[in-house]
């Protein structure tokens, strides 16, 4: 027996009257119709289910990351989703090469009627944005001043209320920063990471000092080392840590930021194991809407050229800006400036291991 009294048609579960009929080109109302006006179309409508795919397992797994605790079932599904995610972010990025094999020459057929429209107006992809972590102060000067300009009334309110929520990077460093091994009963991690950065550090001084062929080279490379030096620093000052922030250079709180490392550094223990796949889950999320966002400034400018985009920017030049500058979770990138070898780590205690194993009795 079916589970379904009533029978399914194909077309009708997927709606396809209504999604096949939705593409509409607008050169037809000014003369003969522009031919790869319907690709174009096309490419954006799937963008746009994709997008709305990318946001029901972010939401899904912000509510996951907004639970008091986060067990280890809880997280195996959040990686899980974002392998998802990973992997719709791979087909977006294919995506790319399909709009281009559209010549500049085409799109001029019809791009004059498209005005003011714009990917500006993506609602959804800027509630992606929002939700990852992306607010307005932390964009170019450009998106600052006319990121709601360009949208309905309603569309700014619904986005200025998701403002207001935490987003998923202030849950990601909550979450870090009650990561409960960096102390534990007379262990305290941090002294004895300290002094494995310190005698790393010596021991480059002296092979420094030993094989510079020159006062000037001596010089050079002593002064990198101690830019190092206080950077590793850095991480142990609250006073200084928080300059870093202020000035940019870090976004995740002190102790989130140690905890990741923490995680990272000893990854192949049974207990971080999950939490070392998700953060490295949301530095590839971030790597792959770097490049999405590259290869789409590149795209742009192999149509337009200097020309301005149809929402008013600088077409390329915005674009281009936008690749670094919009980025959540690149502090999980320049972790490696403070990673240490394994053979400099200092070994962890044997009751420290006990919770961090499969056989551990306690559960996180």
């Amino acid at each position: 027996m079916p589970k379904n009294p009533q029978p399914v048609y194909y077309g009708e579960y997927l709606s396809l009257d209504q999604l096949l009929t939705a593409q509409n080109p607008h050169s037809p109302r000014y003369g003969a119709e522009a031919h790869d006006e319907m690709l174009f179309i096309i490419v954006h409508q799937v963008y746009e289910l994709w997008f709305k795919q990318v946001l029901h397992e972010l939401r899904s797994i912000h509510r996951l990351f907004q639970q008091p605790e986060l067990g280890d079932a809880d997280l195996y599904m959040v990686g899980h989703r974002l392998q998802r995610v990973l992997t719709i972010q791979d087909l977006m990025n294919d995506q790319v090469g399909v709009i281009e094999t559209m010549t500049p020459q085409e799109f001029l057929e019809f791009r004059d009627y498209l005005v003011p429209a714009s990917g500006f107006q993506s609602v959804q992809f800027k509630e992606l944005e929002i939700i990852l972590g992306l607010t307005r102060g932390k964009r170019i000067a450009f998106d600052q001043e006319s990121f709601y300009n360009r949208l309905k009334p309603a569309d700014q309110e619904h986005l200025e209320a998701l403002e207001q929520l935490p987003s998923l990077f202030d849950c990601v460093d909550a979450w870090l920063a009650r990561m409960p091994f960096l102390e534990f009963e007379d262990f305290r991690f941090w002294e004895h990471y300290q002094a494995a950065v310190t005698d790393a550090f010596a021991r480059d001084e002296a092979i420094i000092r030993e094989n510079s062929a020159s006062e000037e080279q001596l010089a050079q490379e002593l002064a990198t080392l101690q830019s190092n030096r206080s950077m590793f620093e850095a991480l142990f000052d609250n006073n200084r840590y928080k300059d870093l922030q202020k000035e940019g250079a870090v976004r995740l709180s002190q102790s989130a930021m140690l905890s990741a490392l923490f995680i990272t550094q000893y990854r192949e223990e049974p207990a971080f194991q999950l939490a070392f796949q998700v953060i490295t889950a949301f530095a590839e999320l971030d790597e792959k809407l770097t490049i999405w966002r590259y290869k789409h400034a590149m795209m742009v400018q192999r149509m337009l050229g200097t020309k301005i985009g149809t929402g008013g920017s600088s077409g390329h030049d915005y674009l281009r800006r936008t690749t670094e500058q919009n980025r959540v979770f690149k502090d999980f990138f320049a972790m490696a400036t403070y990673l240490l070898p394994k053979s400099a780590l200092p070994d962890l205690p044997n009751a420290v291991r006990s919770e961090l194993g499969f056989a551990r009795t306690k559960r996180r």
